[in-house]
């Protein structure tokens, strides 16, 4: 959740890899209580175990890496903020110990040159930079139109680095498990570029896409957690709260039956607070629609909330005068860099350099940017959801992603910048690694014009979506 500041501040500085191997390694050590611990609120917590399938892909693809026979990068599932702790354990503890017994020599470190938003810092806290730059990481400042200095790190890093790409093509977190939203172009053009310019360099080499699923599973069904979570969000929207199912009643199949029907009941009274506060204070942008009694409340509820972010989303770019035009995704992305352009000022001199009106003018604008990024962020918080991803697979794990990000967006209504999210359980991560994407056979089309290169793009990207899904069961695509 980013924790925008509301008072002017200056330009963003960029954040270069600085890779420090002895950090690594104390990472490294402390990585299995970073998987079970909370160490910050933001943070899930109890990662218990974490099992790994077609792993020995890895292991030869980064023998090649080493002997320079071939480049590649991971492109990982994003539906957690715990994935890239996912990410780290493959290498660290998984890969070597999968070369040694296929008898595959490697070299350690055994790491990855990871790429993350810059934005990240801001929530993080500055510590959060200079740990992730010290571990060769590569900041993006995904709010910028063009992060021209972060883009050619990344290429560079992509045909020479000491280490693979790691990237996560969504761009951002979707808090399913189970489901992949639409992905950015941006693996697709490094993979490109990379084979470009190792071609142009002489020494040509394949290059390959490495898709990594990641799914996380409850050993142990939390229904009863899950309960009271519900419960508590009850209270907080103002419904009478149900009372705790008997401590008697079976851990079994009837509790999808009995939590169904609560959270689209909580879902619906949610919904229409904020379509109620929506339709009060924006009158002319957002009008709420008339429920057609002939769906059902799933899908009711599911085209109301994808009403309700357009009408959100025309609040904040309203303001920005941007247009209404693109994805959501695409929207929330241009939101951003509208608002931090105004809040983060390289227009300006030196902040200690300003006058006091100047200065409060300033800050002035910075509070209604940040204020306007608020219902872009609500948007986001629920970008992914949609009436068919409990009843597809009433499992506990989408229960509990569903409540979680019911508790994300009260949180955020109640003002909480940095909700802790409660301890369902103890939970096993599922790492897949699927069939490495031959980008080099590619190029060709790539290279003969513009046009042939952004369908090159645009295939390989869609290429990578259906691997990925294929990597997490019974998955289906968003939007």
């Amino acid at each position: 959740m980013v924790q925008i500041t509301q008072r002017l501040a200056p330009p963003l500085a960029t954040l270069p890899p600085r890779f420090h191997g002895g950090l690594l390694r104390l990472a490294q050590a402390a990585l299995p209580l970073l998987l079970r611990l909370r160490l910050r609120p933001w943070l899930p917590a109890g990662i218990g175990a974490i099992t790994v399938h077609n792993a020995l892909t890895l292991a030869h693809l980064y023998h090649q890496f080493q002997r320079g026979e071939g480049r590649f990068m991971v492109a990982f599932r994003h539906g957690e903020v715990d994935d890239p702790l996912c990410v780290a354990h493959l290498f660290s503890r998984t890969l070597p110990r999968v070369a040694r017994s296929a008898g595959i020599p490697l070299t350690p470190p055994f790491h990855v040159h990871g790429l993350y938003d810059r934005g990240m810092t801001l929530w993080g806290g500055r510590w959060l930079g200079w740990f992730l730059s010290h571990l060769g990481a590569i900041a993006i400042h995904r709010g910028k139109r063009r992060d021209l200095e972060g883009i050619r790190t990344a290429r560079l890093y992509g045909r020479s680095g000491q280490f693979p790409l790691a990237i996560a093509p969504e761009g951002a977190t979707n808090g399913h498990s189970g489901r992949v939203s639409p992905l950015e172009p941006g693996a697709a053009q490094l993979g490109f570029w990379c084979a470009e310019d190792l071609a142009k360099g002489g020494t040509p080499q394949p290059v390959w896409i490495l898709p990594l699923g990641i799914q996380y599973r409850y050993p142990h069904p939390p229904w009863r957690r899950i309960d009271r979570l519900l419960a508590r969000l009850e209270q907080d929207c103002g419904l009478v709260p149900t009372l705790p199912i008997a401590p008697g009643f079976p851990d079994g199949e009837n509790w999808p039956d009995r939590l169904w029907p609560r959270l689209l009941a909580l879902g619906d009274h949610l919904l229409g607070q904020v379509e109620t506060f929506y339709g009060r204070c924006y009158p002319q942008i957002f009008t709420p629609l008339v429920p057609d009694r002939r769906l059902s409340l799933a899908t009711q509820l599911e085209k109301r909330l994808h009403h309700w972010q357009d009408g959100a989303l025309r609040v904040a770019e309203q303001h920005f005068d941007l247009k209404s035009e693109g994805t959501i995704i695409d929207r929330c992305r241009r939101l951003e860099e509208a608002g931090w352009q105004q809040i983060y000022r390289s227009d300006l001199p030196p902040l200690d350099q300003l006058n006091p009106v100047d200065r409060g003018l300033g800050d002035w604008l910075a509070q209604e940017s940040a204020l306007h990024l608020h219902h872009m962020r609500l948007v986001e918080s629920f970008v992914a959801v949609t009436a068919d991803y409990i009843p597809q697979d009433p499992s506990p794990e989408r229960f509990a992603e569903m409540a979680l990000l019911l508790l994300d967006g009260v949180e955020r209504l109640k003002g909480r910048k940095m909700p802790a999210r409660p301890r369902l359980g103890w939970r096993e991560a599922v790492l897949t690694l699927g069939d490495p994407i031959n980008v080099s056979d590619r190029l060709p089309d790539y290279l003969s014009h513009r046009t042939a290169a952004k369908a090159a793009i645009a295939q390989l990207t869609t290429d990578l979506q259906q691997s990925l899904e294929a990597l997490l069961p019974g998955s289906s695509p968003v939007g």
